[in-house]
């Protein structure tokens, strides 16, 4: 399968693969004094509530990435991309269902 690029769509930081952050991504960002990273997800620690995530500091939906923005052209940016966590760096555009750009094999 040829490799697809970005579209910029948010699809995939919609889903808030930041919950997926490992002890690794941590270890980073506390190496790399990124205190605002560590903040924003230590106050909106999200679990799963059946097929979505919750707050679990105070039961709100959290429908997408803290970290997501969209930008003046309606094109979806990642404000901490060069530290992403290792979820958001592995994943490649079209390989998974919640991707626009996916298709059946």
């Amino acid at each position: 399968m040829q490799k697809k690029e970005c579209r910029r769509c948010g699809a995939c930081c919609f889903v808030d693969m930041i919950a997926y952050a490992t002890e690794d991504d941590f270890v980073r960002w506390r190496a790399e004094g990124r205190h605002d990273i560590l903040h924003i997800i230590e106050n909106e620690a999200s679990i799963w509530a059946g097929d979505h995530l919750i707050s679990s500091r105070n039961g709100h939906s959290i429908q997408r990435c803290p970290f997501l923005i969209m930008d003046d052209d309606g094109l979806y940016s990642c404000t901490i991309y060069n530290t992403r966590p290792a979820v958001c760096r592995d994943f490649e555009p079209g390989v998974s269902r919640m991707c626009p750009q996916y298709e059946d094999q």
